[in-house]
């Protein structure tokens, strides 16, 4: 066994059976390692927190609660809301009481919710007040058939906070399950808006959280967390949240990408383990280097002087001189400071953003999954680290690239303890995401170095046949144009430039930054965009040149990780 995991052998068949402990057995062992330790806290607007023991006691509550309702082991409880530590409160709680999670996308349409609830047999709802308001003036035969709903945050005379449960008799410990038994099924659309439901077991949740744990061995109980991104993505939930357990830190919930706040969130909460998407970490850092602009060419030609040297010093000495001039002159600003770690994932980052950021004397985690793959695959230790790369495989994961091209690149496709169940009551697309011999197929396409590294080219469904028959990688060309802040969205696509001939040449579709054109026109924003396509344009191979520009004048509908979802932009 890895030796960060030997932990795990204390508590053994004292807290848990088997190989792996459930979701609320990784809570059980924090209460019972770190009681008094802060465990879920926000900022609303003065800090509340919780103990670890104070946290424990709710959740028994909660599960108590539910079991008097009528929810019994394997029922399924729908999750709705934004985040909060009521939310992780209510999800520990739904996983005590020996139910499975359904977690819900607060932005889904209450239509489309009611209708995956119904589908997925939901017996109960825990979710905040306006959900609750639509889900009832929306009733429907799946609402009335309910055993009941618990209100997470508002304030409502109407439901029963998750804050006011007074079970008769409260569980001393959570109900038993197995490591195998289903824990969350999560409705994922990925870019095409078709659902699925995804099952996750406790066995697959947690051996992730410890697969994670020995690529990341410096984290412990004094770190602190903050979960920005929606929780009821595995993203955030198994990297934030069942990360923060693990270890006994403390986890800050953040309130949406709004980047005031988030620097407000960070500043005063001190957070040490940041983790954000590709298009968040564009706008920071596009944000500080254009302030440092505005002071003028010298301080400018400066500080990225600095930055230079720091730089050098990190990637050949493994230390950052100047992090302490940095901490004091731009990251205090950021609320940054007291980072210890900077995790980025739902897309590959750019190498000059990433550059910029290590240049600071920050820490860079970048990594690679699915949900379906709970969801992490592969992380790029800090000790040795690949720009290129979305990291190195994770122990106990079988990862292998199959129907290889002349370049080498392949679906990649997958075994391990954290790979899904399968769909829900979905048979058909369960058997398509497995191949014959038991391996996941990711719809991703990639090649593996000799230390095995994975490297990303582009997801299967999207790639481009142009004329001569090369393949083109629509997600290449479009993370070119990240460091761009004239263009808010960009997507790569084939277009049939000959209507005889079954072959595709490159279109980019673009909406324009409206915070960087405002006060400008629209025909200022297309002339100066192309200008910058052209520009890309030199930089590319033949076939992989764009030849034509479409402008669209509303922001194209994304994912809650903000991918664009292609099905959805009409041609």
């Amino acid at each position: 066994m890895i030796e960060k995991w030997k932990e795990l052998d204390e508590f053994r068949g004292r807290i848990f059976t088997g190989e792996w402990p459930t979701v609320p057995e990784l809570f059980q062992i924090a209460v019972e390692k770190w009681p008094e330790n802060n465990s879920f806290s926000v900022f609303d607007p003065e800090k509340k927190t919780m103990s670890y023991r104070e946290a424990w006691e709710k959740i028994l509550k909660i599960a108590s609660y539910l079991k008097e309702k009528g929810i019994s082991k394997g029922d399924k409880v729908a999750l709705n809301g934004k985040n909060s530590p009521e939310w992780a409160l209510s999800y520990f709680g739904i996983l005590s009481s020996g139910a499975t999670v359904v977690p819900f996308d607060n932005q889904m349409k209450t239509e489309k919710m009611m209708a995956l609830s119904a589908f997925a047999g939901i017996k109960f709802v825990i979710a905040d007040f306006d959900v609750l308001e639509r889900l009832k003036n929306q009733r429907n035969e799946w609402y009335d058939s309910l055993s009941g709903v618990l209100m997470m945050k508002g304030k409502s005379d109407e439901y029963t906070s998750i804050h006011d449960v007074k079970p008769e008799n409260v569980l001393e410990l959570p109900v038993k399950c197995d490591e195998n038994d289903l824990a969350a099924i999560l409705f994922t659309s990925g870019t095409t808006g078709n659902e699925k439901g995804a099952m996750l077991s406790h066995k697959n949740l947690t051996s992730n959280v410890y697969q994670a744990v020995s690529f990341i061995t410096y984290l412990n109980d004094k770190d602190v967390f903050y979960a920005l991104l929606p929780l009821h993505h595995s993203y955030c939930c198994t990297t934030v949240l069942l990360e923060t357990v693990k270890h006994g830190a403390e986890c800050i919930f953040g309130h949406g990408i709004v980047v005031s706040r988030m620097i407000n969130d960070l500043k005063r909460g001190h957070v040490t383990v940041f983790m954000g998407i590709p298009l968040l970490y564009n706008k920071v850092i596009a944000g500080v280097m254009d302030k440092i602009k505005k002071q003028g060419k010298l301080v400018y030609a400066l500080i990225t002087t600095l930055m230079a040297f720091n730089g050098f010093c990190k990637k050949h000495f493994g230390k950052a001189p100047l992090r302490g001039f940095f901490n004091k002159k731009i990251l205090s600003q950021l609320g940054l400071d007291h980072s210890r770690i900077l995790i980025c994932g739902a897309g590959p980052l750019s190498p000059k953003v990433f550059k910029q950021y290590q240049q600071l004397g920050l820490d860079f985690l970048q990594g690679y999954g699915l949900t379906e793959t709970s969801p992490i695959l592969t992380l790029n230790p800090r000790e040795h680290f690949k720009i290129d790369s979305v990291g190195k495989v994770l122990p106990l994961i079988d990862m292998i690239i199959a129907d290889k091209d002349s370049e080498g690149n392949g679906e990649i496709r997958v075994k391990g303890p954290n790979i899904c169940l399968g769909y829900y009551n979905d048979e058909e697309h369960t058997k398509e995401l497995f191949d014959e011999n038991g391996y996941l197929r990711t719809g991703d396409l990639g090649y593996l170095d000799s230390e095995n590294y994975c490297y990303l080219r582009g997801r299967a469904k999207n790639i481009i046949v142009t004329e001569g028959g090369k393949n083109v990688f629509p997600e290449e060309i479009e993370d070119m144009f990240q460091t761009y802040p004239q263009i808010e969205q960009i997507m790569i696509r084939g277009f049939q430039e000959k209507k005889d001939v079954p072959c595709e040449a490159i279109e980019a579709v673009i909406f324009p930054s409206p915070d960087f054109y405002k006060g400008k026109s629209q025909e200022d924003a297309e002339k100066e965009i192309t200008a910058l396509v052209h520009e890309v344009n030199k930089s590319l191979v033949g076939y992989k040149k764009i030849e034509k520009i479409t402008f669209v004048k509303e922001a194209m509908e994304m994912t809650t990780t903000k991918k664009i979802k292609r099905a959805t932009v009409a041609r």
